[in-house]
């Protein structure tokens, strides 16, 4: 069946906690002429099988796929993916009249980890964060297509930046089937271009469909600040949750074109929005007690461990910043999308900042990510999005 990898007396006990991650320290020896992205048989020190997975080059030498011993084959990706689409239908986010955009796999949080796959519409956006996923992309999207039926007719590969380069695949991104490029998607009754040919991750940010209809709510009268906007998805909920004036703030000239648009196809014309290009710190510096509410929602700070320490001065610093412009009696939407940043981690940011600024400031709602976003219980660092809603004196 499947070549092996036998590891080290005790370095099973992460697994039989259904942990899906084995470290490359753990390995005792392996069988010869396995291959990077292979799917491996993994053998405990007793000799016993323990779990079946994909093996990579690198710390995470082993990505666990099943903790039965099974084949992993064309039963196994449309039994996984039938169980995620599930959970979305279950949930009320897939299959909606109102929305076409979700997650429909999480990667460990659907027990597929190296996988992440999002829906917009018609299109699926499929992204693989290890070799075995990208060796069994085929695969995948066939058992994707025959699950979702028509639910789509386009599936698209988007994996040039996330595969290791060292791995030297010379992956190219493209159609795996279909090839329609119209990339207007709804999420809870509003229209959003999605650029996943050349946006970020997959082309959108998801994970903040519930903060953003949580900010619809605040929204009403209130001049709004989205800063580091990217495609303009708070800013729009501002609009239809009725602000008498929205701004956004990208650095990026991409970001704002695509803002523009999006709050185009949904408000034409209407004067109360305005987009600038330009730099957080220095605009938040420029326009002191001028919003009502403002969206704090940075690119990640810190990618890895060893950027922890930098990340959160980053976090403290910025909050800082919009802690001392926000108008009194203003509310501060304030997130951290970094893993290694954890809760407390970003709490006790936010916390510095408000001590530094000297406002009184309270936690109106503490944030996550969604549940088309799920959190394996068995692996904690599934959770990734965290964020604050603050009032402020």
């Amino acid at each position: 069946m499947y070549k092996q990898i036998f590891l080290k007396r005790g370095k099973e006990e992460s697994l039989k906690r259904f942990h899906p991650w084995i470290f490359s320290g753990a390995i005792h020896h392996m069988d010869e002429g396995i291959e990077e992205g292979e799917t491996v048989r993994v053998i405990t020190a007793a000799g016993e099988f323990i779990a079946v997975g994909h093996y990579q080059i690198g710390s995470i030498a082993v990505r666990v796929l099943s903790f039965e011993d099974i084949e992993i084959n064309t039963d196994f990706w449309c039994e996984r993916l039938q169980s995620a689409l599930d959970v979305r239908i279950g949930v009320g986010i897939a299959d909606s009249p109102t929305n076409n955009t979700y997650r429909l796999v999480h990667g460990e949080g659907d027990y597929l980890p190296g996988l992440v796959i999002d829906c917009y519409g018609s299109t699926a956006v499929m992204q693989a964060h290890s070799v075995g996923m990208h060796v069994c992309r085929n695969e995948i999207c066939q058992a994707l297509v025959q699950v979702m039926g028509d639910r789509i007719a386009n599936v698209y590969y988007k994996s040039e930046t996330t595969l290791p380069y060292k791995a030297d695949l010379h992956q190219e991104n493209g159609f795996l089937v279909g090839g329609d490029a119209s990339n207007v998607a709804m999420e809870n009754g509003l229209k959003f271009h999605i650029d996943w040919l050349r946006g970020q991750k997959t082309g959108f940010f998801v994970d903040q469909r519930e903060n953003r209809s949580l900010l619809e709510q605040y929204a009403k009268g209130k001049s709004v600040l989205n800063m580091f906007c990217y495609t303009g998805g708070f800013s729009v909920y501002a609009m239809r949750g009725d602000a008498k004036q929205v701004h956004s703030v990208d650095s990026s000239a991409k970001a704002i074109e695509l803002t523009n648009d999006n709050v185009a196809l949904n408000f034409p014309g209407d004067a109360r929005h305005e987009a600038f290009c330009e730099d957080a710190f220095k605009y938040l510096d420029e326009h002191d007690q001028q919003y009502d509410l403002i969206v704090l929602d940075p690119p990640a700070f810190a990618k890895h461990r060893a950027a922890l320490r930098n990340a959160l001065k980053g976090y403290t610093r910025l909050n800082v910043k919009g802690l001392q412009r926000i108008k009194k009696g203003g509310i501060l939407f304030t997130f951290s999308c970094s893993q290694v940043v954890t809760k407390d981690n970003f709490r006790n940011a936010v916390f510095t900042a408000a001590a530094q600024v000297g406002r009184k400031v309270r936690i109106l709602h503490q944030l996550h990510q969604p549940a088309d976003h799920p959190i394996n219980i068995y692996h904690p660092e599934g959770e990734y999005l965290k964020g604050l809603v603050l009032y402020v004196e």
